[in-house]
């Protein structure tokens, strides 16, 4: 089997989780610049296999899109063009970073830890993925 990807972009940094071969644990991979998120997939998906690529779409509570949601968007068409072989499924990442924020409480890390906003959105990808893999899973 290959590996499930979750996306949580954003306008300065992406978070980037994936599953274990099996796409039984969801992990934190890394945190890159948001124009440097092509060329690290590339490299990635050289010595990687990924059979899907989820993205969070931002929505506010009633369903309508944020001001984050176009930027969404236009990655979403450039990961299509560059990768036309992995199929990519928005998902709704509504207060994933909320829930990022509250597991590094939980944690126990310090708050100084906590204000390192690469840290939250790779732990907002994998929150992400692991909401995923639960539904899939049930």
């Amino acid at each position: 089997m290959a590996r499930i990807m979750a996306i949580d972009y954003g306008l300065k940094r992406t978070g980037l989780a994936v599953t274990d071969p099996l796409q039984i644990i969801a992990t934190g991979l890394k945190t890159v610049e948001s124009p440097k998120l092509i060329p690290f997939l590339k490299d990635y998906f050289k010595t990687e296999s990924v059979e899907l690529i989820l993205i969070g779409e931002p929505k506010n509570w009633d369903d309508s899109d944020t001001h984050a949601t176009p930027l969404v968007k236009a990655i979403m068409e450039k990961l299509r063009k560059e990768f036309p072989n992995i199929p990519l499924q928005p998902v709704d990442e509504r207060y994933t970073s909320k829930m990022a924020s509250r597991a590094m409480i939980d944690m126990g890390l310090k708050k100084k830890q906590r204000q390192n906003k690469a840290l939250v959105d790779e732990i907002a990808a994998t929150i992400l993925l692991q909401e995923y893999l639960s539904r899939i899973n049930q």
